[in-house]
């Protein structure tokens, strides 16, 4: 998709607000955890190490983002990934990372 150039603020305000979902740590680790398939709230709690009224409340802003999906069996609610743009968003960052990690490699071996 081609971007408008300039980009209109209601674009900007829209892109902040998807940048921002993934602004903490958190989202991203149990994003992270999700690409695996549906969890609930215990189990990712249980495999990120933390609590899960923490998980709760990071599950809560990615669901109301549009990132996560949910579903309730019984008495538990299972999250998964909704929007799997997020994901490779992450990639791009990641990739971005690993090159300047290489670029930085090198000029310390080349010192």
């Amino acid at each position: 998709m081609a971007l408008p150039t300039p980009l209109p603020p209601e674009l900007v305000e829209l892109i902040t607000a998807r940048f921002k979902l993934l602004s903490e740590p958190m989202r991203i680790r149990i994003l992270d955890q999700l690409r695996e398939g549906e969890q609930s709230v215990g189990g990712l709690a249980e495999i990120l190490d933390t609590s899960q009224q923490n998980v709760s409340k990071h599950l809560q802003a990615l669901y109301g983002g549009g990132a996560v999906s949910r579903r309730k069996e019984g008495n538990t609610v299972f999250y998964g990934i909704a929007d799997e743009s997020l994901l490779a968003m992450c990639e791009v960052v990641c990739d971005g990372v690993e090159a300047r990690i290489a670029e930085l490699s090198q000029l310390v071996s080349r010192n």
